[in-house]
């Protein structure tokens, strides 16, 4: 995609996107979190109440108890008796389950049967009958008091049940936005990954080679991409990803959000070795020249010693090297590494609409240049350079002795 104010409103809707899916996420944990925390009071106090109904049942069992006095237990009963009451209407208040709401009210029923038992017990045992009074005690005041104290358990259960339904169904629907969300942001980054050509991917036909520089009297420094041709097989390519493939594409969206505001030299630098960073490569240099232009000078480079970028000469755009090439023709370039030797590299070209303005090469680690997701990282970070740079060409410093780069705005 060559349009950069299509690409900038890709990205504006790929960030977008992410930031609904991050609230989404946040809305639904914080109610999760509220759920969950009501839960909790909702199980404290539904134990509470338990504990009050077994109590309120021992003090009544105390009136024909020998040697308990009833003028004792009884204030007791009662105000245990107002204190489940009250616990259980809380509870029904604030209870999310229908089915514990059921159960709640059977609860409260149980307890002011309770109240009508124990007022016939009292009745008994101020009239003396104290076998009739033991009798209700243990069946009907006994059986009361353990029927509610049911009715609250299973309401306890039944919103513990609730609270897990209502997580699951959250969670599931947080999968859902968060893998619909990254679908959207992974198609709008496969829609940015520039299409210079119809033409297949170019791999240099130099067979493996050493990535070197070298310095105009021919010590080994930092210079010029050069090819040595060793006779090897080429080794098969993979489709391994240089890191995780969902992490390394988030990160890689993020920078190119980046290299669209980028407005000066230092902060271009600190974006090229964010991008070394994703590619896992061990350095990286930017060669710019003109459309149609004779010749590259590198003008950026991330990964080598501070002063390798003023002795790197300028590439002829007919040389024999992978940078010219991708220079010439426009087309993505492999340099194979050497076994046991120097690293491979990926050479992108840097297309605007006018035409290829320059190259970005990128020093692998390990083998990575055959790697579908280096390749294909180097071509998105290269559709950024160039938007960026192709209004900088004419800054460049044609003449010898060095080179300049001046930011777009």
């Amino acid at each position: 995609m060559q349009s950069r104010a299509m690409r900038m409103a890709l990205s504006v809707a790929a960030l977008t996107i992410s930031g609904a899916v991050a609230f989404f996420l946040n809305s639904t944990e914080q109610q999760i979190s509220g759920r969950r925390e009501a839960f909790r009071a909702f199980d404290a106090r539904a134990r509470e109440v338990v504990g009050a109904l077994g109590l309120m049942r021992s003090a009544q069992l105390a009136y024909v108890a020998a040697g308990q006095s009833i003028a004792f237990w009884a204030p007791e009963v009662t105000t245990l008796m107002a204190a489940t009451a009250s616990g259980i209407a809380e509870l029904q208040h604030s209870a999310a389950s229908l089915d514990a709401g059921r159960a709640l009210a059977d609860a409260a029923s149980r307890v002011a049967g309770f109240g009508d038992v124990d007022k016939r017990v009292r009745d008994y045992v101020h009239d003396g009958e104290q076998f009739m009074a033991a009798d209700v005690v243990f069946t009907e005041g006994s059986e009361a008091a353990a029927a509610a104290g049911h009715q609250v358990e299973a309401a306890r259960v039944d919103e513990q049940r609730s609270f897990d339904a209502f997580e699951t169904g959250q969670r599931r629907l947080q999968a859902y936005v968060l893998a619909g969300g990254a679908a959207c942001v992974l198609v709008i980054v496969a829609l940015l990954v520039p299409r210079p050509s119809a033409q297949p991917l170019a791999v240099n036909t130099a067979g493996p080679a050493d990535i070197t520089f070298e310095d105009p009297v021919g010590s080994v420094a930092t210079g010029t991409l050069l090819l040595r041709d060793t006779g090897g097989s080429h080794p098969p390519a993979t489709d391994a990803l240089p890191r995780d493939a969902v992490p390394a594409l988030r990160q890689a969206a993020a920078l190119c959000t980046d290299f669209g505001r980028v407005n000066n030299v230092d902060e271009l630098n600190t974006l090229l070795g964010r991008a070394a960073d994703i590619m896992d490569a061990s350095g990286l240099v930017i060669w710019l020249g003109s459309v149609g232009g004779p010749t590259l000078r590198p003008v950026l480079a991330h990964g080598y010693p501070a002063q390798a970028l003023a002795q790197m000469p300028a590439v002829l755009r007919s040389a024999d090297n992978a940078a010219a090439a991708a220079y010439r023709t426009g087309r993505f370039q492999i340099v194979l590494a050497k076994p046991g030797g120097s690293n491979g590299a990926v050479v992108a070209p840097l297309l605007t609409p006018d035409g290829c303005i320059g190259a970005l090469t990128a020093e692998m680690k390990g083998g990575t240049e055959t790697s579908d997701g280096a390749q294909a990282l180097a071509a998105i970070f290269a559709a950024q350079l160039a938007a960026v740079l192709a209004s900088s060409v004419p800054a460049v410093d044609q003449q010898d002795g060095g080179a300049s780069w001046t930011a777009a705005g």
